[in-house]
């Protein structure tokens, strides 16, 4: 079955930042397939949702993107459910702090196989899909890939790969495959974060105000549909990665 209508694959999709991406596409008429791995209550809900607005506009898949054979389920889900894809995007992301005096080998290969190693292979693997329909690929990556967040070394080294694996992937894609970067800023406040260290942090960003995922999930759409941009990064950040 060949779908008529353009898929796009969102990773890590079924809250957050994610599901943002994956209303807006939704809203765009696009089939939306929703990846999930912990958040399968979440990722459940959005697909009904969707599907009650728009019957058969998205479907669900699950799995962990730390193991290689996920990479391969999804793309034969992909191929052989839906027969196309337009629109990778490499949204799923794992965020915690690795001090140096406490990181393992643990952490860096759990922080590297989400952030960094789940992108390149993923794409891989949807590359001949992507190939046919000369679709895009859109990674979200991180205003600390260049800008060190204290504590944090193994997730912005990950986030640092995610980087430059966009600007190879873009040289070595094209002319068929465009692979571009998002960069967001403060969007969404990390759980552990109190309200004072929340506002010391607002008060550092040049315009004063915390993102909102819709800010991302408009970047994303904006680089799928701009046909001569192709390997770079965009920062979303308020202004953050300039001071």
């Amino acid at each position: 079955m060949t779908q008529t209508q353009p898929v796009v694959v969102i990773t890590g999709a079924a809250k957050r930042i994610g599901k943002a991406i994956a209303l807006l596409f939704h809203q765009q008429q696009y089939h939306v397939v929703i990846h999930y791995n912990r958040a399968e209550t979440d990722a459940f809900a959005l697909v009904h949702s969707l599907n009650q607005q728009r019957a058969n506009s998205a479907s669900l898949i699950g799995g962990d993107l730390s193991l290689p054979d996920t990479y391969q389920q999804l793309a034969d889900f992909v191929s052989n459910k839906l027969g196309r894809l337009d629109v990778l995007v490499n949204n799923a992301s794992n965020f915690y702090p690795t001090t140096v005096g406490q990181c393992d080998l643990n952490n860096f290969h759990d922080l590297m196989a989400i952030n960094a190693q789940a992108p390149l292979l993923l794409s891989q693997q949807l590359v001949p899909l992507l190939n046919q329909s000369q679709g895009s690929i859109v990674n979200l990556i991180d205003i600390h890939a260049t800008k060190p967040y204290r504590n944090h070394a193994v997730y912005c080294m990950a986030k640092a790969a995610l980087a430059s694996l966009t600007k190879s992937l873009a040289l070595e894609l094209a002319p068929n495959i465009r692979v571009n970067g998002i960069a967001p800023g403060a969007i969404l406040w990390p759980q552990t974060m109190t309200p004072e260290q929340q506002q010391q942090r607002v008060k550092e960003i040049p315009l004063q105000q915390l993102g909102a995922p819709n800010d991302i999930a408009n970047a994303v759409m904006f680089l799928t549909t701009a046909n001569y941009i192709t390997g770079q990064i965009l920062a979303v950040d308020g202004g953050a990665s300039l001071v």
